[in-house]
């Protein structure tokens, strides 16, 4: 189970789903307190900006954040829940929660999978950056973007309501998830 949320909801959302793993996605010097229920390598921070091109002064996504979250993801058990996080809960965490979502279904439909994402949060607004940038290194063929355009910009909201998406359990005698 994966589950969305705000930096202001995050330990509540880590409380309530019992969650062990977190990955931050938050602008460089953004303080985040991380949840006392999770270990520090449990933790991945990844620090960009939300935005979509290079732009002076500002962070875009880049493909070493990509690979630390396919990296992250796939060495994750699912023996308990994984809480992505960014600041509004509506484009860093949403395009991570997709991602993984594709990684870790390797041979899942990518429209479906942006549907279940559009149905779970009517606000979600993955940012294009990082998906293209997953669809590149998960040879997705251009899908995952296409996908993402589908469902179009969300719901104007200053503030995501936190969501889950579900994810098919880890096969115990499988090693590591690699993309």
């Amino acid at each position: 189970m994966i589950t969305v949320c705000s930096l202001a909801r995050l330990h509540e959302t880590v409380e309530r789903t019992g969650a062990r793993r977190m990955i931050t996605l938050i602008n460089a010097g953004t303080r985040v307190d991380r949840p006392t229920s999770i270990a520090a390598g449990d933790h991945l921070f990844l620090a960009f900006n939300d935005i979509t091109a290079p732009a002076e002064g500002l962070t875009p996504p880049a493909e070493a954040h990509v690979r630390e979250l396919l990296d992250f993801v796939g060495d994750w058990d699912r023996a308990t829940p994984l809480v992505i996080h960014c600041f509004a809960g509506i484009s860093r965490s949403t395009a991570a929660a997709f991602i993984a979502t594709c990684a870790l279904a390797p041979k899942a439909n990518e429209m479906t999978l942006a549907g279940a994402l559009r149905r779970a949060s009517p606000s979600a607004t993955p940012n294009a950056r990082l998906v293209a940038l997953a669809d590149t290194l998960l040879e997705r063929n251009g899908r995952m973007v296409d996908a993402v355009r589908s469902i179009g910009r969300g719901a104007d909201a200053f503030e995501g309501t936190p969501f889950t998406l579900s994810v098919a359990p880890r096969d115990p005698r499988a090693g590591p998830e690699r993309a």
